[in-house]
C-alpha cells in the first residue's frame, strides 16, 4: 500500500508488513506475538519488531474495539506513532484482534478509525464502529450457477441464493443504498449468514433477500420471515455494537397485502424492489 488510503478495508495479509503489540485475542484465545508472526508469514506477510514507514498494517493487541487509554504501555506508544503518521499523510492500517482473526480466516478486516482524546495529545482512541461483530466486508454480487433437479428435501434457503432473481435483487439493493452513500456489507465471520447488511446511525440492518419469480410466494415469505427473525434473535443475544433491525427484502411487491401487517407486527422492515421503500 505504501502509505496510501485503504478504502476502509484490508482484504488480505499478503504483501503487507506488520507490526504487532503484545498478545492478540483470536476467537477467545490469547496468542503471543511469536505465534501471530508465524501465522502472518505463512500467509505471505512480513513483520518488523519496531514501528517505521515500512509498516503497512499495525495489529493492535488490546481487547478488540476498545479504547486505548494507557499511554505508558508499548502498544499505546506504537498506536500514537500510527496516528502521527496518518496526520502527516502516510496511512497505516490499524487492525484489532478480531480483524487479524478475520484476515487469517480469509475474510476482510475493517481498518480502524483513530481519534485523539480531547485535552491529551498523547492519548489515542481506537473507535468502535456500528455493526462490529455483525457486518463483514463489502458485499459483492456473485455469479450464478445452474442447479440440477433436486429432491424436495433440498435446503430451500440455500437454493434461493443461487438464482438470477435473487442476485439481481441484491444488486439492485446495493445500487439503491449506494445512492445514499451507504455501503452494503456481508455477514461477519462469526455472525449468522444473512444475505446483506448495512448501518445507519446506531441501527444495524440485517436482511434476508427472497426472489418470488418462479417460486411459491407464500413459501418464500414465510421462510424469509423465519430466517431473519432467527438471525436478529441470535445477534441480540450476542455482544454486538448497534441496534439490530431485521429486514425482509423481496424481489417485487407481494400479491397478498397481509404480509405487510404481519411483518410490521413482528418488528420486521418489509421492502421490495425496485424502490426498496424504507431502506
Amino acid at each position: 500500500m505504501n502509505g496510501e488510503l485503504c478504502g476502509g478495508w484490508v482484504h488480505s495479509l499478503g504483501g503487507h508488513t506488520l507490526c504487532f503489540t503484545g498478545k492478540v485475542l483470536i476467537d477467545g484465545e490469547w496468542k503471543v506475538r511469536k505465534h501471530c508472526r508465524e501465522i502472518a508469514e505463512q500467509l505471505g506477510a512480513d513483520w518488523k519488531p519496531d514501528f517505521s514507514r515500512k509498516i503497512t498494517i499495525f495489529v493492535h493487541g488490546d481487547l478488540a474495539s476498545q479504547a486505548v487509554t494507557d499511554t505508558h504501555r508499548e502498544y499505546s506508544k506504537k498506536l500514537v506513532r500510527a496516528a502521527w503518521e496518518r496526520d502527516r499523510g502516510y496511512h497505516v492500517c490499524v487492525v484489532d484482534g478480531d480483524g487479524f482473526a478475520d484476515l487469517i480466516s480469509g475474510y476482510p478486516a475493517r481498518c480502524r478509525e483513530l481519534q485523539r482524546a480531547q485535552g491529551d495529545d498523547d492519548q489515542v482512541l481506537v473507535l468502535p464502529q456500528t455493526g462490529d461483530g455483525v457486518l463483514g466486508g463489502p458485499l459483492q454480487r456473485h455469479r450464478v450457477g445452474h442447479h440440477a433437479p433436486a429432491p424436495l428435501t433440498v435446503d430451500l434457503a440455500h437454493l434461493d441464493k443461487g438464482t438470477e432473481a435473487h442476485e439481481a435483487t441484491i444488486a439492485a439493493l446495493i445500487k439503491h443504498l449506494a445512492e445514499q452513500q451507504i455501503e452494503v456489507r456481508g455477514h461477519a465471520r462469526n455472525a449468522p449468514r444473512f444475505d446483506a447488511g448495512w448501518s445507519r446511525g446506531q441501527e444495524v440492518f440485517i436482511a434476508e433477500v427472497k426472489s418470488l419469480t418462479g417460486a411459491s410466494e407464500e413459501q418464500q415469505i414465510r421462510l424469509g420471515i423465519g430466517q431473519v427473525l432467527d438471525y436478529a434473535h441470535q445477534l441480540q443475544l450476542a455482544r454486538t455494537h448497534g441496534q439490530i433491525r431485521p429486514v425482509l427484502v423481496l424481489e417485487k411487491q407481494p400479491t397478498d397485502p397481509r404480509w405487510i401487517s404481519l411483518a410490521e407486527s413482528s418488528g420486521i422492515l418489509l421492502t421490495w424492489g425496485p424502490a426498496f421503500a424504507g431502506c
